[in-house]
Protein backbone atom coordinates (compact mmCIF):
# COMPACT_ATOMS: atom_id res chain seq x y z
CA UNK A 1 0.00 0.00 0.00
CA UNK A 2 1.15 3.54 -0.78
CA UNK A 3 0.56 6.45 1.59
CA UNK A 4 -0.08 9.90 0.10
CA UNK A 5 -0.12 12.65 2.71
CA UNK A 6 -2.23 15.62 1.70
CA UNK A 7 -3.94 13.19 -0.63
CA UNK A 8 -7.13 15.21 -1.06
CA UNK A 9 -5.32 18.35 -2.21
CA UNK A 10 -4.94 19.01 -5.91
CA UNK A 11 -1.59 17.31 -6.53
CA UNK A 12 -2.17 14.63 -3.90
CA UNK A 13 -5.56 13.61 -5.27
CA UNK A 14 -4.28 13.30 -8.82
CA UNK A 15 -1.27 11.34 -7.58
CA UNK A 16 -3.59 8.99 -5.70
CA UNK A 17 -5.74 8.51 -8.79
CA UNK A 18 -2.71 7.72 -10.92
CA UNK A 19 -1.43 5.21 -8.38
CA UNK A 20 -4.84 3.53 -8.29
CA UNK A 21 -4.92 3.42 -12.08
CA UNK A 22 -1.55 1.66 -11.96
CA UNK A 23 -3.12 -1.02 -9.77
CA UNK A 24 -1.85 0.01 -6.33
CA UNK A 25 -3.74 0.27 -3.07
CA UNK A 26 -3.65 3.82 -1.71
CA UNK A 27 -4.33 5.44 1.65
CA UNK A 28 -4.49 9.23 1.78
CA UNK A 29 -4.37 11.57 4.75
CA UNK A 30 -6.74 14.51 5.04
CA UNK A 31 -6.79 17.40 7.49
CA UNK A 32 -8.13 20.75 6.29
CA UNK A 33 -9.73 19.43 3.11
CA UNK A 34 -11.92 16.38 3.69
CA UNK A 35 -14.13 16.31 0.57
CA UNK A 36 -13.29 13.26 -1.53
CA UNK A 37 -13.31 14.11 -5.27
CA UNK A 38 -15.53 12.01 -7.48
CA UNK A 39 -12.59 10.32 -9.21
CA UNK A 40 -11.46 8.88 -5.84
CA UNK A 41 -14.83 7.98 -4.32
CA UNK A 42 -14.96 4.32 -3.31
CA UNK A 43 -11.42 3.72 -4.53
CA UNK A 44 -9.18 5.08 -1.78
CA UNK A 45 -8.83 4.75 1.98
CA UNK A 46 -9.01 8.12 3.74
CA UNK A 47 -7.36 8.68 7.14
CA UNK A 48 -8.09 11.92 8.98
CA UNK A 49 -4.69 13.01 10.25
CA UNK A 50 -2.85 16.11 11.38
CA UNK A 51 0.64 15.21 10.16
CA UNK A 52 2.18 17.29 12.97
CA UNK A 53 0.89 14.67 15.47
CA UNK A 54 3.79 12.21 15.56
CA UNK A 55 2.03 9.49 17.53
CA UNK A 56 -1.03 9.57 15.31
CA UNK A 57 1.18 9.51 12.22
CA UNK A 58 3.17 6.48 13.39
CA UNK A 59 -0.07 4.71 14.37
CA UNK A 60 -1.00 4.53 10.68
CA UNK A 61 1.61 1.82 10.36
CA UNK A 62 -0.34 -0.43 12.71
CA UNK A 63 -3.48 -0.14 10.56
CA UNK A 64 -1.95 -0.32 7.09
CA UNK A 65 0.92 -2.20 5.45
CA UNK A 66 2.58 0.85 3.93
CA UNK A 67 5.44 0.20 1.54
CA UNK A 68 5.99 3.68 0.02
CA UNK A 69 5.26 7.25 1.10
CA UNK A 70 4.51 10.31 -1.02
CA UNK A 71 4.66 13.32 1.30
CA UNK A 72 2.66 16.20 -0.18
CA UNK A 73 0.93 17.59 2.92
CA UNK A 74 1.55 21.24 3.63
CA UNK A 75 -0.01 24.18 5.42
CA UNK A 76 -1.04 27.65 4.27
CA UNK A 77 1.27 30.42 5.52
CA UNK A 78 -0.23 33.05 7.79
CA UNK A 79 1.14 36.31 9.11
CA UNK A 80 3.90 34.68 11.16
CA UNK A 81 6.35 32.73 8.97
CA UNK A 82 7.76 30.96 12.05
CA UNK A 83 4.40 29.27 12.61
CA UNK A 84 4.39 28.06 9.00
CA UNK A 85 7.94 26.71 9.19
CA UNK A 86 7.25 25.00 12.52
CA UNK A 87 4.11 23.29 11.22
CA UNK A 88 5.50 22.07 7.92
CA UNK A 89 8.83 21.02 9.43
CA UNK A 90 7.01 18.95 12.07
CA UNK A 91 4.98 17.25 9.35
CA UNK A 92 8.07 16.49 7.29
CA UNK A 93 10.04 15.08 10.24
CA UNK A 94 7.11 12.90 11.30
CA UNK A 95 6.81 11.54 7.77
CA UNK A 96 10.54 10.81 7.72
CA UNK A 97 10.28 9.13 11.14
CA UNK A 98 7.49 6.95 9.78
CA UNK A 99 9.47 6.06 6.66
CA UNK A 100 12.38 4.84 8.79
CA UNK A 101 10.20 3.09 11.39
CA UNK A 102 8.15 1.24 8.78
CA UNK A 103 11.12 0.45 6.53
CA UNK A 104 9.38 1.71 3.40
CA UNK A 105 11.02 1.24 0.03
CA UNK A 106 10.74 4.80 -1.28
CA UNK A 107 9.98 8.24 0.18
CA UNK A 108 8.94 10.90 -2.35
CA UNK A 109 8.65 14.48 -1.13
CA UNK A 110 7.44 17.71 -2.71
CA UNK A 111 9.97 20.38 -3.54
CA UNK A 112 9.44 23.20 -6.05
CA UNK A 113 10.70 24.64 -9.31
CA UNK A 114 11.30 27.76 -7.19
CA UNK A 115 14.55 26.25 -5.87
CA UNK A 116 16.13 27.20 -9.21
CA UNK A 117 15.38 30.92 -8.85
CA UNK A 118 18.57 32.80 -9.65
CA UNK A 119 19.78 30.41 -12.36
CA UNK A 120 19.83 32.16 -15.78
CA UNK A 121 19.83 28.95 -17.81
CA UNK A 122 16.65 27.92 -19.65
CA UNK A 123 15.36 25.27 -19.25
CA UNK A 124 16.13 24.37 -15.65
CA UNK A 125 17.73 20.94 -15.26
CA UNK A 126 18.35 18.88 -12.13
CA UNK A 127 22.12 19.01 -12.45
CA UNK A 128 22.25 22.79 -11.94
CA UNK A 129 23.72 23.88 -8.63
CA UNK A 130 21.10 25.68 -6.57
CA UNK A 131 22.02 29.34 -6.18
CA UNK A 132 22.05 31.53 -3.11
CA UNK A 133 19.28 33.95 -4.01
CA UNK A 134 16.46 35.93 -2.46
CA UNK A 135 13.31 33.84 -2.61
CA UNK A 136 9.89 35.41 -3.23
CA UNK A 137 7.79 33.26 -0.88
CA UNK A 138 8.12 31.33 2.38
CA UNK A 139 6.81 28.16 0.71
CA UNK A 140 9.72 28.18 -1.75
CA UNK A 141 12.16 28.83 1.08
CA UNK A 142 10.85 25.80 2.94
CA UNK A 143 10.87 23.58 -0.14
CA UNK A 144 14.51 24.44 -0.73
CA UNK A 145 15.28 23.28 2.81
CA UNK A 146 13.21 20.10 2.38
CA UNK A 147 15.70 18.62 -0.06
CA UNK A 148 18.80 18.24 2.18
CA UNK A 149 16.63 17.54 5.23
CA UNK A 150 15.12 14.57 3.42
CA UNK A 151 18.25 13.12 1.87
CA UNK A 152 20.29 13.43 5.08
CA UNK A 153 17.47 12.04 7.25
CA UNK A 154 17.21 8.92 5.12
CA UNK A 155 20.93 8.34 4.59
CA UNK A 156 21.89 4.83 5.63
CA UNK A 157 18.30 3.85 6.40
CA UNK A 158 17.66 1.77 3.28
CA UNK A 159 14.77 4.10 2.35
CA UNK A 160 15.19 5.61 -1.11
CA UNK A 161 14.53 9.38 -1.19
CA UNK A 162 12.94 10.97 -4.25
CA UNK A 163 12.86 14.76 -4.35
CA UNK A 164 10.07 16.07 -6.57
CA UNK A 165 10.82 19.51 -8.00
CA UNK A 166 7.24 20.23 -8.97
CA UNK A 167 6.41 22.84 -11.57
CA UNK A 168 3.43 25.15 -12.00
CA UNK A 169 0.44 22.81 -11.72
CA UNK A 170 -3.18 23.62 -12.49
CA UNK A 171 -6.36 21.65 -13.13
CA UNK A 172 -9.24 20.05 -11.22
CA UNK A 173 -9.16 21.01 -7.51
CA UNK A 174 -6.89 24.03 -8.06
CA UNK A 175 -7.79 27.24 -6.27
CA UNK A 176 -9.73 29.13 -9.00
CA UNK A 177 -8.07 32.35 -7.81
CA UNK A 178 -4.60 30.85 -7.39
CA UNK A 179 -1.96 33.54 -6.76
CA UNK A 180 0.74 31.29 -8.24
CA UNK A 181 -0.80 30.67 -11.68
CA UNK A 182 -3.18 32.92 -13.66
CA UNK A 183 -4.45 30.13 -15.91
CA UNK A 184 -7.39 29.09 -13.66
CA UNK A 185 -8.53 32.74 -13.54
CA UNK A 186 -8.17 32.98 -17.31
CA UNK A 187 -10.20 29.82 -17.93
CA UNK A 188 -12.87 30.61 -15.31
CA UNK A 189 -13.41 34.24 -16.29
CA UNK A 190 -15.57 35.59 -19.09
CA UNK A 191 -12.79 38.08 -19.80
CA UNK A 192 -8.99 37.86 -19.44
CA UNK A 193 -7.44 38.97 -16.14
CA UNK A 194 -5.78 42.40 -16.35
CA UNK A 195 -2.07 42.71 -17.12
CA UNK A 196 -1.87 39.27 -18.76
CA UNK A 197 0.08 39.37 -22.02
CA UNK A 198 0.05 36.83 -24.82
CA UNK A 199 3.77 36.05 -24.87
CA UNK A 200 4.20 35.68 -21.10
CA UNK A 201 4.07 32.19 -19.64
CA UNK A 202 6.68 29.60 -18.80
CA UNK A 203 6.33 26.35 -16.91
CA UNK A 204 2.84 24.78 -16.83
CA UNK A 205 1.62 21.22 -16.24
CA UNK A 206 -1.94 19.88 -16.06
CA UNK A 207 -2.67 18.22 -12.71
CA UNK A 208 -3.52 14.71 -14.00
CA UNK A 209 -0.19 14.66 -15.85
CA UNK A 210 1.68 15.80 -12.73
CA UNK A 211 -0.03 13.14 -10.65
CA UNK A 212 0.91 10.44 -13.14
CA UNK A 213 4.54 11.59 -13.17
CA UNK A 214 4.72 11.40 -9.36
CA UNK A 215 3.03 7.99 -9.38
CA UNK A 216 5.61 6.68 -11.85
CA UNK A 217 8.48 8.07 -9.77
CA UNK A 218 7.01 6.30 -6.75
CA UNK A 219 6.50 2.91 -8.40
CA UNK A 220 9.11 2.53 -11.16
CA UNK A 221 11.32 -0.36 -9.99
CA UNK A 222 14.65 1.40 -10.48
CA UNK A 223 15.50 5.11 -10.43
CA UNK A 224 18.96 6.39 -11.30
CA UNK A 225 18.68 9.67 -9.42
CA UNK A 226 17.23 11.08 -6.21
CA UNK A 227 15.92 14.35 -7.69
CA UNK A 228 13.46 14.83 -10.55
CA UNK A 229 11.69 17.73 -12.21
CA UNK A 230 7.93 17.14 -12.45
CA UNK A 231 6.17 19.11 -15.17
CA UNK A 232 5.27 19.06 -18.86
CA UNK A 233 8.77 19.65 -20.18
CA UNK A 234 7.87 22.50 -22.52
CA UNK A 235 7.18 26.24 -22.11
CA UNK A 236 3.69 27.61 -22.64
CA UNK A 237 2.35 31.08 -23.28
CA UNK A 238 -0.85 32.57 -21.92
CA UNK A 239 -1.71 33.37 -25.53
CA UNK A 240 -2.02 29.63 -26.23
CA UNK A 241 -4.56 29.25 -23.44
CA UNK A 242 -6.45 32.37 -24.51
CA UNK A 243 -6.65 31.04 -28.08
CA UNK A 244 -8.10 27.74 -26.82
CA UNK A 245 -10.81 29.79 -25.07
CA UNK A 246 -11.50 32.07 -28.02
CA UNK A 247 -10.04 35.06 -26.16
CA UNK A 248 -7.41 37.62 -27.07
CA UNK A 249 -4.66 38.97 -24.85
CA UNK A 250 -2.53 42.08 -25.35
CA UNK A 251 0.45 41.17 -27.55
CA UNK A 252 4.01 40.92 -26.32
CA UNK A 253 5.33 40.56 -22.81
CA UNK A 254 4.41 42.55 -19.71
CA UNK A 255 8.05 43.16 -18.76
CA UNK A 256 9.69 43.41 -22.15
CA UNK A 257 11.63 40.90 -24.26
CA UNK A 258 13.10 37.69 -22.88
CA UNK A 259 12.23 34.12 -22.03
CA UNK A 260 10.34 32.58 -19.13
CA UNK A 261 12.02 29.60 -17.42
CA UNK A 262 10.58 26.11 -17.43
CA UNK A 263 11.56 22.65 -16.21
CA UNK A 264 13.37 20.10 -18.35
CA UNK A 265 11.92 16.59 -17.75
CA UNK A 266 14.40 14.50 -19.76
CA UNK A 267 15.51 12.68 -16.60
CA UNK A 268 11.89 11.89 -15.66
CA UNK A 269 11.10 10.60 -19.15
CA UNK A 270 14.26 8.52 -19.43
CA UNK A 271 13.75 6.78 -16.08
CA UNK A 272 9.96 6.29 -16.09
CA UNK A 273 8.78 6.68 -19.68
CA UNK A 274 6.55 9.60 -18.68
CA UNK A 275 5.10 11.81 -21.40
CA UNK A 276 2.33 14.38 -20.84
CA UNK A 277 -1.09 13.31 -22.11
CA UNK A 278 -2.63 16.82 -22.17
CA UNK A 279 -1.81 19.67 -24.50
CA UNK A 280 -3.34 23.13 -24.08
CA UNK A 281 -6.59 22.41 -25.91
CA UNK A 282 -7.13 19.08 -24.15
CA UNK A 283 -6.42 20.50 -20.69
CA UNK A 284 -8.75 23.47 -21.21
CA UNK A 285 -11.54 21.20 -22.46
CA UNK A 286 -11.08 18.73 -19.59
CA UNK A 287 -10.97 21.45 -16.93
CA UNK A 288 -13.96 23.29 -18.35
CA UNK A 289 -15.99 20.07 -18.23
CA UNK A 290 -14.86 19.42 -14.64
CA UNK A 291 -15.75 22.94 -13.46
CA UNK A 292 -19.24 22.62 -14.92
CA UNK A 293 -20.02 20.14 -12.14
CA UNK A 294 -17.52 21.06 -9.40
CA UNK A 295 -16.79 24.18 -7.31
CA UNK A 296 -13.01 24.01 -7.83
Amino acid sequence: MILVTGGLGMIGAHTARALLDLGHEVVVTAHRRVEVPSFLEGRVTVETLDVTDRDAFLALGARHDIGDIVHLAGSIPGENPVDFFRTDLAGLLNALDAARAWGVRRFAVASSLGVYIGRPEIPWTEDLSLPTAALPHVIIAFKKAVEPLTTHSLAGSGVEPVVLRIGTIWGPLVDPASPFCPIPSLVNSASPPPDLHADDGGDVCYAPDAGRAIALLTTTPTLRHDTYNVSSGRPFTYGEFAAALGLELPPGRANGPGEDPYLDISRLTEDTGFKPAFDVAASVADYTKWRAANPR
